[in-house]
C-alpha cells in the first residue's frame, strides 16, 4: 500500500482560511501561529497594512519575505533610519542625466527657440525619474502586486511618519511634475516596528496590528526541526531551552530566532551531539552579541543554564 503523500499547499491566491496561511508559510519554512497567522490572513485579504512590533530578532522582517515568496510578488524593502526623507523613500530627479541630455540638445540645437518647451517637459519626464522604494509599490505594472516591507518604523521622524500614513490612506503618490503614480491593486504592506519609540497611534490606526512574541519552547524545537535539519533533536532541545533561559535574565540584547538558529548550527558544526558548560563558552559569541551579557551569563554560572529543567 503506498503511502499517502502529504496535501499540497494551498497557492497564495486560493487563500481562504487561515489554516491556509498557516500551511502556506510553513511551505516556506515559516511556523506562525493562531494569532500571526489570523493577522496575515487579513492583512491578504482586506489588503489593510500589517504592523508587526516586537522585538529584535522575532522574525518579523522574515514574514514579508516568505510572503513574497509566496506570491510570487516583488519583494520592495523600505529601511527606515533617523532623518529619511522624500528622496530616499519616494522619488527623485537624475539630474546627472538631466544634465546630460540638456547638453546634448544645446550640442545640437534643440534648447532654443519652440524646442526649449518640450525640452524643459522633457526634464521632468518618467525617463529621468529615480523610483525609490514608497513610488516602486504604488506604480508596480506587474502581473502580481509586489510585498512593501517598511522596515523599522520606529527610527523614523514625526515628519515621515505623516508622509507615510498619507501614502498608505490612499494608495498613491503624487509627483507633481508628472502626476499622481496610484496602485491599481495595492500591495501587500509589512510594517516593522522595534519599539525603540512609540509609534504614532494615526499610522496604527490605518494599520492591522499585531505584537510578535519569541517563539514558545515546543515551536522554537519546531523551527529548528524546519529550519536545521542539521541539528538533532536532542541537541534542537537542549538549544531551545538554554535560549528560553536567556530571553529571562534581562539581557542587553535577548536572543532572537535567528540566533538561535545559529547557534545550533555551529554547535552542530563543531560535532556537538550534548551541550555542555564547555561548548557554551566556546560558541556563546554565536547567541550572545553583546560583551556585557556574555559577562553576565558567565558570572551566573553555565552549569546553572543546564541544570535549570526544561519546559
Amino acid at each position: 500500500m503506498e503511502a499517502m503523500s502529504d496535501p499540497k499547499p494551498p497557492t497564495f491566491e486560493s487563500v481562504s482560511t487561515v489554516d491556509d496561511v498557516v500551511a502556506g508559510l510553513r511551505a516556506h519554512d515559516y511556523l506562525a501561529d493562531a494569532g500571526l497567522a489570523t493577522a496575515i490572513y487579513l492583512a491578504i485579504t482586506l489588503r489593510r497594512p500589517l504592523m508587526l512590533e516586537g522585538e529584535a530578532g522575532v522574525g518579523k522582517t522574515e514574514v514579508a519575505k516568505v510572503l513574497a515568496a509566496w506570491s510570487g510578488g516583488e519583494l520592495i524593502r523600505l529601511q527606515c533610519y533617523e532623518g529619511i526623507d522624500v528622496s530616499q523613500a519616494v522619488y527623485e530627479w537624475d539630474y546627472a542625466k538631466q544634465l546630460l541630455h540638456l547638453r546634448t540638445a544645446e550640442a545640437t540645437g534643440a534648447a532654443s527657440g519652440a524646442d526649449a518647451v518640450a525640452l524643459e517637459d522633457e526634464l521632468y519626464s518618467e525617463r529621468f525619474l529615480v523610483k525609490r522604494p514608497l513610488l516602486q509599490a504604488m506604480g508596480y505594472e506587474g502581473a502580481v502586486p509586489p510585498v512593501l516591507l517598511v522596515d523599522e518604523v520606529d527610527r523614523a521622524d514625526d515628519e515621515f511618519e505623516a508622509f507615510l500614513l498619507e501614502a498608505l490612506s490612499e494608495f498613491a503618490i503624487t509627483v507633481p511634475e508628472i502626476g499622481s503614480f496610484r496602485a491599481e491593486t495595492p500591495p501587500i504592506v509589512i510594517v516593522t516596528s522595534n519599539r525603540t519609540r512609540d509609534v504614532h497611534d494615526a499610522l496604527k490606526r490605518r494599520c492591522l496590528y499585531h505584537w510578535v512574541e519569541h517563539p514558545t519552547f515546543a515551536r522554537e524545537v519546531e523551527i529548528l526541526g524546519l529550519r536545521a535539519p542539521g541539528v538533532s533533536t536532542e541537541l534542537a532541545r537542549q538549544v531551545a531551552a538554554v535560549t528560553s533561559q536567556l530571553r529571562d535574565m534581562g539581557l542587553y540584547k535577548p536572543p532572537g530566532v535567528a540566533e538561535t538558529l545559529h547557534w545550533a548550527e555551529a554547535l552542530a558544526q563543531l560535532g556537538t551531539e550534548t551541550l555542555d558548560a564547555d561548548s557554551i563558552d566556546a560558541t556563546l559569541g554565536a547567541v550572545l552579541k553583546y560583551r556585557e551579557d556574555h559577562d553576565r551569563v558567565r558570572t551566573m554560572g553555565l552549569e546553572q543554564l543546564l541544570a535549570t529543567p526544561r519546559p
